[in-house]
């Protein structure tokens, strides 16, 4: 039986209760789902157990760190992430960055600014329509997972994306410049190396489990998934 499709759940982990109804408020008016935790591990246990499209966390919380939600959560999820903090450090901006955000909100802010941030972010992880490609990849967006020949890949987070933009894209040809905008967020703060890092790690990975090489290498030009 098909799922009913609803609103997009959006799970807000933030001890403020002022914070946290605001942004309730402003992301209901946006058409979205959102529910409430005020602790580390409360919210761990329902990202654990529940279906969300995204999820907003605080980085100072009672329990423990966003930080290190997001490091737990990344273990098991590729849902998109924002940081939601009273710092404007550059330095907590890098490490949320570094450890899978999406996006960063300095507070005070603009609830308004938050919903269009989340509605960007959403927009952005929605798959394109996927045309005959390899039958090997499984790819299921809405959990941000990807099975390659039936087993289940664990990739970080930047692997994830990149591999699901050249399995939306079968046969396409895509330069590192082209990848390092479509993938990292602040294409600026990396290199060309980066993507082919990732390229070598992600290799490596899919290896493991079959000996075969489905990322085709186009010299001076980029780097494309073999159809099948």
């Amino acid at each position: 039986m098909a799922e009913s499709i609803g609103p997009q759940r959006i799970l807000i982990v933030e001890d403020e209760p002022a914070i946290a109804d605001t942004l309730i408020y402003a992301l209901r008016q946006n058409g979205y789902q959102p529910e409430h935790a005020d602790l580390l591990q409360t919210g761990l246990a329902r990202l654990q157990t529940e279906p969300f499209a995204l999820a907003i966390l605080d980085v100072g919380l009672p329990d423990g760190s966003g930080f290190e939600l997001c490091r737990q959560l990344r273990r098991f999820s590729q849902i998109p992430v924002m940081f939601l903090t009273a710092h404007g450090d550059e330095i907590d901006r890098i490490v949320g960055l570094e450890i899978g955000a999406d996006d960063y909100v300095t507070k005070p802010f603009s609830p308004r600014e938050v919903a269009a941030r989340v509605g960007a972010i959403l927009r952005r992880m929605q798959p394109a329509p996927i045309q005959p490609g390899n039958a090997d990849f499984e790819l299921d967006g809405q959990a941000g997972r990807i099975r390659y020949c039936g087993r289940l890949l664990e990739l970080t987070r930047y692997e994830y994306l990149l591999l699901k933009l050249l399995i939306e894209h079968p046969t396409r040809i895509f330069s590192r410049e082209q990848l390092l905008e479509r993938v990292w967020r602040d294409p600026g703060d990396v290199f060309d190396r980066t993507v082919d890092t990732h390229i070598k790690t992600l290799r490596a990975k899919l290896r493991a489990i079959a000996d075969a090489d489905p990322i085709r290498t186009h010299r001076g030009l980029g780097y494309s998934l073999e159809s099948r």
